[in-house]
């Protein structure tokens, strides 16, 4: 059975939501194994969706593609 966890991000405008996902498009083009990643974004609103086939699997993926977001947050502030 897959596991599957969607996280919706709401920023302050399109242009940190493009930030974002631009940051993330890399990663999510080299998945993790056992994982598959989709990564939406329209206007100021990013969706992140993680599956997996075990729930260890799914917890380091999403543990990770929450931190890089956290950081491209980060470094948009910081700007």
């Amino acid at each position: 059975m897959k596991k599957q966890a969607t996280f919706v991000f709401l920023f302050d405008s399109a242009d940190d939501a493009d930030l974002v996902a631009r940051s993330l498009f890399p990663e999510v083009n080299n998945t993790l194994a056992k994982t598959s990643v989709d990564l939406l974004y329209s206007g100021a609103k990013l969706t992140l969706t993680v599956g997996s086939t075990d729930v260890c699997s799914l917890r380091a993926a999403c543990n990770s593609y929450l931190r890089w977001i956290h950081t491209a947050i980060d470094v948009v502030h910081r700007v």
